[in-house]
């Protein structure tokens, strides 16, 4: 799934995840795009700031996470989805892939007990 970037801040699919797109830089490769909660306690990344052009810092506990790679500075078991961003006719777009597959009851139930909902 492809979402254009018109300019930083939330982005929404059409299924509901919500992502964060970051201008970390002029020109066609200055774009960056993450999930929109921290992956440590779902903090707001979109409040969060840019250190360096390249580390986002969540405003919560001050995670910080890698915008290329979306491994985590400050704790190595969390971990940030980032996605590709790419270009379709002169405009940039996030291509956030297809939505997960939906979870049973259980399944849910079994993520949660794990932290992971």
């Amino acid at each position: 799934m492809l979402l254009p970037l018109t300019g930083p801040g939330v982005l929404t699919s059409d299924d509901g995840r919500r992502f964060v797109a970051f201008r970390v830089d002029d020109g066609p490769r200055g774009w960056r795009v993450t999930d929109a909660a921290c992956p440590h306690n779902k903090g707001p990344l979109d409040q969060g700031w840019v250190r360096d052009g390249h580390t986002v810092v969540c405003p919560w506990h001050w995670y910080r996470f890698d915008l290329d790679t979306g491994e985590c500075e400050t704790s190595p078991q969390h971990v940030l989805g980032v996605y590709p961003v790419v270009d379709v006719d002169g405009v940039p777009h996030a291509d956030v892939g297809a939505p997960p597959a939906p979870q049973s009851w259980a399944e849910r139930l079994r993520a949660h007990a794990r932290g992971q909902s």
